[in-house]
């Protein structure tokens, strides 16, 4: 049985895809049509733009317009203020999600890294299995990279992982993965407010924190893609943020 026909069985599951965005305008009408294409009946789209000097966030509102006809809602905008991190854009939407009924909430890039397509296949994991977490894995059988990640990046990010598992002691293969399905309760358990990271490193963060309460968590293999459109917002910052925060999660929590 597949994660569709898991879903089908299931219909009107409210669900939000959380999307922040910062200089995207070149991308966010397409993630827009593929994430509100998907067969989802209670699917929403939550865009959280940190003031995109690029326009970003107007054409996000345009699209939102478009797209919530017919009296159903079906996309929003959040605008923050200022840009502090990845990690607070998500904590922004995700309890903002919470807050308007979300069922479960999924975390996903805005640069068309992450496969829409597998949305589907992460909800029907999550409702057959009760998991409070479907991780789309790079790193699991059937998972892989874009042949244009050249091989320093690669090296790069396979040791990140390890060395996240290694110092927090998870089995989750891919501890840095991105692309996330929450469920609420687990979201809550957690208590998004209590996240000290604010750069990439919060991927890490909040699944070893799912983990340590108790809350399973379940990869399927996704195909990780170049972004073809802007650049990436990785940085020398976030690069040593992601370093230092396994060993003080571990040092808090031991």
């Amino acid at each position: 049985m597949t994660g569709r026909d898991n879903h089908d069985r299931h219909p009107g599951v409210p669900v939000t895809v959380v999307m922040p965005t910062y200089d995207e305008a070149a991308n966010v009408a397409r993630m827009a049509e593929l994430v509100l294409g998907l067969p989802i009946d209670g699917l929403h789209l939550k865009i959280v733009d940190d003031s995109s000097p690029d326009g970003t966030g107007r054409i996000a509102e345009e699209l939102a317009e478009k797209y919530n006809w017919d009296g159903r809602r079906r996309m929003s905008v959040l605008h923050r203020t200022e840009k502090d991190g990845l990690g607070r854009a998500y904590v922004a939407g995700m309890s903002a999600a919470l807050e308007e009924g979300a069922a479960y909430v999924v975390q996903m890039d805005a640069d068309g890294s992450h496969p829409a397509e597998a949305v589907p296949r992460m909800l029907g994991t999550a409702v057959a299995s009760g998991v409070g977490l479907v991780v789309g894995s790079r790193y699991v059988e059937g998972g892989s990279l874009d042949e244009d990640w050249g091989v320093h990046r690669v090296l790069l990010s396979r040791f990140a992982n390890r060395y996240a598992r290694t110092v927090l002691g998870t089995k989750i293969r891919d501890i840095t993965a991105g692309f996330n399905l929450w469920s609420a309760a687990t979201l809550r358990d957690i208590d998004l407010a209590t996240l000290d990271s604010a750069g990439y490193s919060f991927q890490v963060e909040l699944k070893y924190k799912a983990v340590r309460a108790g809350h399973s968590a379940v990869e399927i293999p996704i195909r990780f893609e170049e972004r073809t459109e802007g650049v990436s917002k990785m940085t020398l910052r976030t690069q040593l943020e992601s370093a230092v925060v396994p060993i003080r999660l571990r040092l808090k929590h031991r």
